[in-house]
């Protein structure tokens, strides 16, 4: 993450390439869909598989969701919202 000159925070495009690649491989350009209905259902559950089951090398064989809930802990100044509200299901 790096801030520009105005202060705002971007990701280099490098960053995103990867994930994005890897859900397009098992969306579009596997399957059919006849609506955007259809697409944007199987996308949300293919971002729920890759955030919260797929374990990552690169997060130290965490998922994405444990990695930031790891960060969120230690930084919490850095987090508008708890992620862990964010996890599907119940939070208890």
């Amino acid at each position: 993450m790096f801030n520009s000159p105005r202060g705002t925070v971007f990701w280099p495009n490098s960053l995103f390439e990867r994930p994005h690649r890897t859900i397009n491989g098992v969306t579009v350009k596997r399957f059919h869909y006849d609506s955007h209905d259809q697409l944007r259902a199987h996308r949300d559950d293919v971002l729920a598989a890759y955030n919260f089951e797929r374990r990552l090398k690169t997060l130290n064989d965490l998922t994405p969701h444990e990695y930031i809930c790891k960060v969120w802990i230690s930084e919490p100044d850095r987090f508008i919202l708890d992620p862990i509200h964010q996890m599907p299901g119940l939070n208890s």
